[in-house]
């Protein structure tokens, strides 16, 4: 899953992209409103946390005017501010969380899956496919009732398979979606993943379509 973080303090916004890429997702970060709506209208994210106190453009701006070109990426909003008036108007704009600093870097987590969740598939909390199961709040995996361990990466990538199963996805989308922005590695690192959750899962869970991604299938097939 990928991850656009629009955060002034850089300490703080490379401390949580730090944290969330050890959790497998994908980070890009923005130091002011305008870059963050900028990335936000040119990329394509599954989630946005966003400061409302930003140089350039403020937070509700960069939400209001997401909300009005029709994106509907959940947006997890960040305010040193504390009181009800923020809140609701941060709300008020589209944000679909709020969440006041000083925070914990567990409940920002936290939030942030609980968010990813309502985005699959009617909001459902585990992914199945087949025999196969895909938890991304316990980031937990099984196959017929068996546990699998995967890396962060390699949940990262069969989570967005999941999410997709039954359709072709490219390369270059698992790329967007997985790694971040500043990606400049062989793309072929696709295949290294996939090949890996293919001995993990079975060589028929993820079929190679030629010339155009994968397509995750129901492993009892």
């Amino acid at each position: 899953m990928r991850v656009l973080i629009v955060e002034d303090e850089k300490r703080l916004a490379l401390s949580l992209a730090r944290g969330l890429r050890a959790e497998g997702f994908a980070v890009d970060v923005a130091h002011d409103g305008i870059d963050g709506l900028h990335k936000a209208t040119e990329g394509s994210y599954d989630l946005i946390v966003l400061d409302i106190m930003l140089p350039g453009m403020n937070g509700y701006r960069v939400c209001s005017t997401l909300r009005a070109a029709g994106d509907e990426t959940p947006i997890l909003m960040l305010t040193a501010k504390d009181g009800e008036y923020d809140e609701a108007e941060g709300l008020d704009t589209g944000a679909d969380d709020y969440l006041t600093k000083p925070f914990s870097y567990v409940v920002l987590l936290a939030r942030v899956r609980a968010l990813l969740r309502r985005r699959t598939r009617g909001g459902a909390s585990v992914l199945r496919v087949g025999e196969l199961t895909v938890d991304p709040g316990a980031r937990r995996v099984t196959l017929d009732g068996r546990e699998v361990t995967l890396t962060a990466k390699e949940f990262a990538v069969l989570e967005y398979l999941a999410v997709r199963a039954g359709e072709v996805v490219s390369k270059a989308e698992i790329l967007e979606h997985v790694w971040d922005f500043a990606y400049e590695g062989d793309v072929n690192i696709v295949e290294v993943y996939v090949s890996a959750l293919r001995r993990k899962l079975g060589p028929d869970t993820i079929v190679t379509v030629r010339g155009a991604g994968y397509r995750m299938v129901r492993p009892d097939v």
